[in-house]
């Protein structure tokens, strides 16, 4: 999809919020498709890892945004649309991974580097992150990477949708604590023995971690 230009689209300058209001006020198509060209790549991306399959994730990302069609009218003022979009992403993958009867694991390849990270996900940073790697190193290292979706999939839901939220997507603690409707603390909590289970299970394998 090309690039466009924010003079040639007025849309472009308006805020998330802002577009779902207009949307919800008045109908106006193009205000909702501003709102999908903004966030389709970063909504898939994230379906795509949370359920590990494309095609599930295509469609997960199709009934979101029907969903945010349905239900823009429950969107309340003064919230940000970004969690909320995260939200009904979140239960649209929820309701994925029911269907289909089986969990698939998430891929945590990439790290997300994204700018205003909380402090304490940069544990699972250092676990993945080492020296500039040789030969041999990139064997150990993609073993090592195996090792770490394994014990990922282990993980109870509830650890797997924080860790994914924050040390994937970059979302501030408050605003997973928005998309999962629960406490700030209990986010903490959850990234804190997510990744506590993940030491555990490389230490384990024998593996080492970095840091």
């Amino acid at each position: 999809m090309h690039p466009r230009a924010a003079d040639s689209d007025p849309w472009a300058k308006w805020s998330d919020e802002d577009l779902l209001l207009e949307y919800r006020g008045g109908g106006d198509r193009r205000a909702f498709e501003e709102l999908v060209h903004r966030y389709e790549r970063e909504l898939y991306n994230y379906l795509r890892h949370y359920l590990g399959d494309a095609e599930m994730a295509e469609d997960a990302f199709q009934t979101a945004f029907l969903q945010v069609h349905l239900k823009c009218e429950q969107f309340e003022p003064g919230r940000k649309v970004r969690p909320w979009l995260y939200t009904v992403a979140t239960n649209q993958a929820i309701d994925a991974q029911r269907r289909n009867r089986r969990h698939r694991m998430v891929s945590l390849d990439r790290k997300a580097g994204a700018p205003g990270q909380d402090e304490e996900a940069g544990s699972l940073v250092d676990l993945l992150d080492g020296e500039e790697p040789g030969p041999v190193d990139c064997l150990e290292s993609d073993e090592q990477r195996r090792s770490v979706r394994s014990a990922v999939e282990r993980l109870p839901d509830s650890l797997r949708q924080v860790l994914l939220l924050v040390y994937y997507q970059g979302l501030k603690y408050r605003e997973a604590a928005d998309v999962l409707s629960i406490p700030v603390g209990t986010v903490k909590s959850r990234l804190h023995a997510a990744i506590h289970r993940l030491e555990q299970s490389l230490t384990h394998a024998h593996l080492p971690a970095h840091g």
